[in-house]
């Protein structure tokens, strides 16, 4: 499809040495192959890599279709400043999210690009994504998001509106709001997104799967473990004390994430499958 019938747009993601070299080569491989291919692919590498990683980026920065462009850091600095420092050197005003671990599909962002065309007002889009299991590629669960402005803003007050995987939002916008939160290890795209809100940008959500996300027994364990236990808390006190949420806004969705952190791993596993995702 002839891409100059649509707005140019970055694609902006990190890795780092914890990242498996073939979930990154998938990664990539699924952005080479969209409909309408990325006009440059900011690929931010936070701290050293292992030689595994360094192969597939020199594997595909030889590769023309590819158009990535790579940036290193000498240490690990964390998500959110590599986010920052990819996102100052994107070229484009559409910056569009993507894990390294995650896969978009075919048409990804030929749907985004046409629905922003269509709506200039939105500053973010998202949309669904499709959770599998890793070992066997099976669907897990869809997760669902809310599709307009007004349901986007009531649903951040306790949960995050975007399923960040499948972002598209504006540069400039991001910029003004300062970017990612340097000060968050974890939890940064909530805060971001609620931000992005505060500030005025508009949101929707497409009721379309963009991307296929991976879970496995880690995702699960890092969903309920010490660090992000702190982290989720400590996002949603500050979505409060900036006055966007409620007291009830605030404790109720505290106090279910201290239950599941409480609870055995596979009560986890349970309720994030059939209670907190749309199967």
């Amino acid at each position: 499809m002839d891409s100059s019938v649509f707005q140019p747009y970055s694609v902006l993601m990190s890795v780092y040495q914890g990242d498996k070299s073939e979930y990154l080569k998938e990664c990539l491989d699924s952005l080479i192959g969209q409909t309408v291919p990325a006009d440059e692919i900011v690929l931010v590498c936070d701290g050293p890599l292992t030689e595994e990683l360094d192969g597939v980026i020199s594997e595909y920065e030889k590769l023309p279709e590819c158009k990535l462009r790579v940036f290193r850091l000498e240490q690990n600095m964390g998500t959110a400043y590599a986010a920052n420092y990819g996102l100052e050197r994107c070229e484009n005003e559409l910056i569009m999210k993507m894990d390294p671990d995650d896969i978009c599909l075919p048409d990804r962002a030929r749907l985004q690009l046409m629905f922003l065309q269509d709506h200039p007002g939105i500053d973010m889009l998202g949309g669904y994504i499709e959770e599998f299991k890793n070992s066997t590629k099976e669907q897990i669960a869809v997760r669902k998001t809310p599709s307009d402005d007004i349901q986007i803003r009531r649903f951040a007050k306790r949960r995050t509106p975007f399923n960040n995987q499948t972002l598209v939002y504006k540069k400039t916008i991001a910029l003004r709001i300062g970017g990612y939160s340097n000060s968050l290890r974890r939890c940064e795209d909530y805060d971001f997104m609620v931000r992005m809100l505060i500030y005025g940008a508009k949101g929707a959500n497409l009721p379309q799967i963009l991307v296929r996300y991976r879970v496995d027994h880690a995702n699960l364990t890092r969903r309920r473990n010490l660090k992000n236990t702190k982290s989720f808390i400590a996002v949603r006190k500050k979505i409060h004390r900036l006055g966007y949420s409620g007291f009830w806004d605030y404790v109720l969705p505290c106090m279910g994430q201290i239950v599941l952190f409480m609870m055995p791993g596979f009560f986890t596993g349970f309720v994030y499958k059939m209670i907190l995702r749309n199967k």
